[in-house]
């Protein structure tokens, strides 16, 4: 019989921002695919590259599954986290096990080495943890294991050098005290909001593995709570909440989806974060939710334009637990949860699978920012008043970290009054 090894992800989102592939309007004026933007970082973003079109598959997949299982409810979950941990784990997989994991993070692997695989996360995972100015971002691993298990050594040197990973002994015999161990280390890492990540765990654990990610930025152009004020969003046909509607009028890189029915606005924050923040037309959710993919980021990239507008955007605080074991074994990682997993790289002994996995993702908007610089900069506006884009009703908000071309998070807001 296979012991239980309780695998547990997690991450903690402030004022988000991001992007799949970089655009070619990018600001820095580089083509991003060109290895000299991003020659601060050697040659580490060149391992990344290799992982950007895995990642994003990988990404609205999941996404994808999600809405599916939760069409009328917020989402807000954090790709890479999720991606990170699990080729992680493969470290220690193997034959199938490992096969079904790497495929199902979206790799062919006769197409891209396992070893490109683990170099290009662990520079990621080095980039993320070194962004340039105004983003604050920490992304690390963690293990838990009994004292009676014993890390084989290449997997907690590889898994150390690659992944970052911090490795605790704990004894799970004493659930409460193993919670409360786990639990604040994970609020350290998540500055206070990751809480109780861990609840009511199994005395036969063995094993947790915890993954984080943390993202705080300030908007570049930020919003001025003065002009704040109360106004209505739609839920549905049925339900209208009273939210609190931030307010800006000025020049925002924005773009009309006519085959998708959606408007996007993107905002950037200072450093290297992006928000691409979607609109759908009433009654387009659903079509769009589940069309979206890298090529579509890719085509709202390539068209966005400069233009004039008065936008509202919700100041809102919202969170996802998710228990996505079942959602990953419609993706193809099904062994791994069996008694056929073969994790025996991490330990010695094939006596050992996954139980569950949890993923806890947080995220604040609101309308702090610091400019970008001293000098002041004044928006010319046109005599005639601009348009106005209202984010009223359910919409979309991806955020993508430029330097590395990855989704940090994916999140569905139907509800901006319903915190979890």
């Amino acid at each position: 019989m296979k012991v239980t090894f309780y695998l547990s992800l997690l991450l903690a989102g402030f004022h988000t921002v991001a992007h799949t592939q970089l655009p070619p309007s990018d600001r820095s004026g580089h083509d991003p695919n060109d290895p000299k933007h991003h020659v601060h970082h050697g040659g580490e973003a060149i391992a990344c590259l290799k992982l950007v079109p895995n990642n994003a598959d990988f990404a609205f997949q999941l996404f994808r599954e999600v809405t599916q299982e939760a069409p009328n409810k917020n989402i807000f979950f954090s790709p890479v986290s999720i991606s990170s941990a699990f080729a992680m784990l493969a470290l220690g997989a193997r034959s199938a096990t490992q096969s079904q994991i790497l495929e199902g993070l979206a790799f062919n692997i006769t197409e891209i080495q396992e070893e490109e695989i683990h170099e290009g996360f662990q520079n990621l995972i080095h980039m993320l943890n070194h962004p340039e100015g105004g983003v604050q971002l920490n992304m690390g691993n963690a293990i838990f294991v009994t004292e009676k298990l014993k890390l084989q050594k290449k997997f907690s040197d590889d898994a150390k050098a690659l992944y970052q990973v911090e490795a605790f002994t704990t004894d799970f015999n004493k659930p409460t005290e193993a919670e409360k161990q786990i639990n604040d280390y994970i609020e350290r890492k998540t500055h206070g909001k990751i809480t109780n990540l861990v609840k009511d765990m199994d005395p036969q654990t063995v094993m947790l593995l915890a993954s984080f990610v943390f993202f705080k930025g300030s908007w570049e152009k930020p919003f001025k709570p003065e002009h704040t004020e109360e106004r209505e969003f739609y839920v549905d046909a049925e339900t209208t909440v009273k939210v609190p509607m931030m307010h800006q009028m000025g020049r925002f890189d924005f773009y009309f989806d006519e085959e998708l029915s959606c408007t996007v606005v993107r905002l950037h924050y200072n450093g290297s974060a992006t928000a691409f923040l979607v609109l759908p037309a009433k009654g387009k959710m659903k079509h769009l939710e589940q069309t979206l993919d890298k090529e579509t980021i890719q085509k709202w990239s390539d068209h966005l334009l400069q233009s004039s507008m008065n936008l509202y955007f919700p100041r809102f605080s919202i969170s996802g637990s998710y228990e996505i074991s079942n959602t990953l074994r419609k993706m193809g990682i099904v062994d791994v949860f069996t008694n056929q997993a073969d994790l025996s790289g991490i330990t010695g002994t094939s006596e050992l699978k996954v139980s569950q996995v949890v993923h806890k993702a947080c995220l604040d908007v609101d309308e702090k920012g610091t400019e970008a610089a001293a000098a002041t900069a004044v928006e010319i506006m046109p005599v005639a008043l601009p348009p106005t884009i209202e984010f009223s009703h359910p919409f979309l908000m991806l955020i993508f970290d430029r330097d590395t071309n990855s989704t940090l998070f994916i999140g569905k807001i139907v509800n901006p009054t319903i915190t979890s």
